[in-house]
């Protein structure tokens, strides 16, 4: 006697990409080799063009329009089978929202918990210097943060892949 297949409780999920906010980020080299490794997708975003490996699993976006269509078009892509880079608090805040993991490109990783304090701290920054006040920027990119980065996205690919 055959027995049926048991009803599906849902969509499958979807594969796991990484998806990049690609026009100022120093990793995205870091991003190809685990990428590689994992085997998962990669898309990076830009509002300008520019080079990315020609590898079936790398994938560019030029997107048109206004300052944030890049960010939008991420957000839109955004899903929980996700790990987006980005270095921009407000477009980790609308990944967040749809279960996406978010990294900054130090390894940082933006969180549900940590999001809301990133974005008052933003907005006072921004009162700060509309202002005039003088206040200084990001420290520089160092090899401990490349190093942490690595770390990091291999971490959040290996929970994705568990489930």
């Amino acid at each position: 006697m055959n027995t049926p297949p048991a009803p599906s409780s849902g969509p499958s999920p979807g594969p796991i990409r990484i998806l990049v906010d690609g026009d100022a980020c120093p990793v995205k080299d870091e991003i190809y080799k685990v990428a590689w490794r994992h085997e998962v997708a990669v898309v990076v975003v830009s509002n300008s063009p520019f080079r990315v490996p020609v590898h079936p699993l790398v994938r560019r976006v030029v997107v048109d329009g206004g300052f944030d269509a890049a960010d939008d078009w991420i957000a839109e892509e955004a899903d929980p089978r996700c790990v987006v880079v980005t270095a921009d608090i407000l477009l980790a805040d609308r990944c967040l929202k749809v279960g996406a993991q978010v990294l900054s490109s130090t390894g940082k990783p933006f969180t549900t918990n940590s999001i809301g304090s990133q974005i008052a701290t933003r907005a006072i920054m921004a009162d700060l210097r509309a202002g005039g006040d003088i206040i200084g920027g990001p420290a520089p990119f160092s090899k401990a943060d490349r190093s942490r980065f690595l770390s990091a996205l291999d971490d959040a690919l290996v929970r994705l892949k568990r489930g």
